[in-house]
């Protein structure tokens, strides 16, 4: 049985294959990215941005809210915000009213703006770059943007539908137990082995990155709830 096959079975016995199967993340195809207006990549970059360190649900129920005060996340209108325009939403109780993440959107409005710009489309951009270098688009939006570093740009990556892995808790545990990494990969080198041992495992199974990602946590630990946004 090879390493992959046992990862697999220990997924399937403690949570079912039917279950585990309905928690693999929705993977777009190359033509919905590029068809996604650089608006809604923003909005899904300042959703998670937002969320970092607060409530998910909070900020799904005010996100109509959201939508309204940053003019539906026009990147021309959000990155020529000025301290006046700033000002004003740091005051609006439409959203939470965070003033670096405010700045941060604003940053981020002119990133979108740019890749969009270079590359004739940001959903252009993420649709071309290779799965096999994801931890090079993670580094591409953590220099490129602003609060996009850590598990936030992961988190961007599934909100939009780009196939990404993750290392939570569970999946690095996952990876450890394997024998990929000696110990949670926060490292550069770490992370490459623990990528190349992704990649490899969803060549053999046909599964998304997004999908591996979710059986080796499940493998070790518990799943989350798609109503908490938390699926691993």
């Amino acid at each position: 049985m090879s390493e992959w096959d046992s990862i697999w079975q220990r997924a399937c016995e403690r949570h079912g294959q039917e279950r585990l199967r309905e928690h693999f993340p929705r993977v777009a195809r190359p033509a919905e990215l590029r068809g996604l207006g650089d608006d809604r990549y923003l909005a899904m970059m300042s959703m998670r941005v937002f969320a970092a360190g607060f409530r998910w649900r909070v900020i799904q129920a005010k996100w109509a809210g959201f939508e309204e005060a940053f003019h539906g996340f026009d990147p021309g209108w959000v990155a020529n915000l000025d301290a006046e325009g700033v000002e004003a939403l740091a005051q609006d109780t439409r959203i939470v009213r965070n003033r670096p993440k405010i700045l941060s959107t604003v940053a981020n409005a002119a990133f979108v703006q740019q890749i969009s710009n270079d590359h004739g489309g940001f959903g252009d951009w993420l649709a071309a770059w290779p799965v096999e270098d994801t931890l090079g688009l993670w580094e591409a939006l953590k220099k490129g943007g602003d609060r996009l570093g850590g598990d936030t740009g992961a988190w961007f990556l599934r909100l939009v539908g780009r196939d990404t892995f993750r290392f939570s808790a569970d999946v690095s545990a996952a990876l450890v137990a394997a024998g990929v990494v000696p110990k949670a990969p926060t490292g550069k080198g770490h992370q490459r082995l623990a990528q190349a041992a992704i990649v490899g495992w969803s060549q053999e199974s046909g599964l998304s990155l997004g999908a591996v990602s979710v059986v080796l946590a499940c493998s070790t630990g518990e799943v989350y709830s798609r109503t908490s946004a938390q699926v691993t």
